[in-house]
């Protein structure tokens, strides 16, 4: 089994140092994709120089600050032709826990997507201030009522995919390049049928570095929750309409 973790960073060379090595020690199984956005502060060429003595590093450097989104789509696509079996999505700065990327793949053994939860039980938020939990349990809340996801943590950026379920996904359905790209991957494995399985996570504030949580992100993400919505109902009433067999002179048979 090969199982590969892809981490987006921008400005994260505190962490990354020893976040790469945390994650090899896990087994000889596991590598680490970096999808860099030629972060100002050094991050891409501090990969370059580990990779250098570790095949199982590699570095994706983008040209610019292009967005979490599209820096863990471009991930995923790499690590699919690097023939990954199982491919984990973490963040950089340690607020998931690499300990617990095992825990995630042994879900995954039995789920098509396995994701760190924060909000079931066993699970736990350290660190945020009051205002924080509150916008991430809003968030949250908005996404479970609106597109009827069957999870408690639909924000979380701690996941595992079998590669099955990356290869059924059409990447170019994912609109969003930042942070609301994780609504949109939930929603299409959702509606598609897949199983969907939480396992809880304690997550940590960060450790170093800072947020790139912004208010521009907030909106984008509301927007792409009701846009994604209006596309449910779109489709439900398309639906409904080829259940219903027109009668009288008009009717076909097909």
């Amino acid at each position: 089994m090969k199982c590969i973790v892809v981490i987006g960073t921008y400005n994260e060379a505190e962490n990354i140092p020893s976040l790469l090595p945390d994650i090899l020690k896990l087994g000889p199984e596991y590598e680490a994709i970096v999808v860099d956005d030629n972060s100002p502060d050094g991050t891409g060429k501090l990969v370059s120089e580990m990779l250098a003595n570790e095949p199982r590093i590699h570095l994706v450097q983008r040209p610019s600050r292009l967005g979490y989104g599209s820096a863990y789509l471009e991930g995923f696509r790499t690590a699919l032709g690097l023939g990954a079996d199982y491919i984990v999505q973490m963040d950089a700065d340690y607020s998931h826990n690499p300990a617990d990327v095992p825990r995630l793949v042994d879900a995954a053994l039995s789920a098509d997507v396995a994701i760190g939860s924060r909000y079931v039980k066993g699970g736990s938020i350290v660190g945020w201030p009051l205002r924080r939990k509150i916008i991430s349990r809003t968030a949250n809340l908005v996404a479970h009522l609106l597109l009827g996801l069957p999870i408690r943590d639909c924000t979380g950026g701690f996941k595992c995919f079998p590669r099955a379920t990356l290869e059924s996904i059409d990447f170019a359905r994912i609109r969003s390049k930042g942070f609301a790209s994780l609504y949109e991957i939930n929603y299409f494995c959702h509606r598609s049928g897949k199983a969907l399985r939480e396992v809880p996570i304690n997550f940590v504030d960060r450790q170093a570095g800072e947020s790139k949580l912004s208010w521009r992100m907030i909106l984008e993400a509301l927007r792409v929750i009701l846009g994604l919505r209006l596309r449910r109902g779109q489709g439900s009433r398309r639906l409904d309409e080829t259940k219903v067999a027109p009668t009288g002179r008009g009717r076909t048979g097909v």
